[in-house]
């Protein structure tokens, strides 16, 4: 299992660098899902810690247990893999304006 994350992490990242070069309208889809999935990470993470808080319960067990969120792991997860093809992207379009 850990190969297939390490594959992952490099081969999708390339993979939606040449799609997006193949047509524009992939890397629409690609920010908006990346939109979506900010929002999401980032809501699931101030409720996880507003109830904490509320409650008085500041545990490492409990701020943890928002790891056993699917939808957190996923969007979080997604923006990983997105922050990489955004930098594979700046880096391409860097290397071709020193080429020219």
């Amino acid at each position: 299992m850990k190969t297939i994350i390490f594959c992952s992490i490099i081969f999708f990242p390339i993979i939606m660098y040449g799609l997006a070069r193949f047509n524009r309208i992939f890397s629409t889809i690609f920010n908006l899902i990346a939109i979506i999935s900010y929002v999401v990470f980032g809501g699931i993470s101030a409720i996880a810690i507003y109830e904490i808080i509320k409650h008085d319960v500041v545990f490492m067990t409990n701020i943890h247990a928002v790891f056993l969120n699917i939808y957190f792991l996923i969007s979080g997860a997604y923006l990983g893999i997105y922050g990489l093809y955004q930098l594979i992207n700046l880096m391409m379009k860097q290397l071709n304006q020193t080429n020219k």
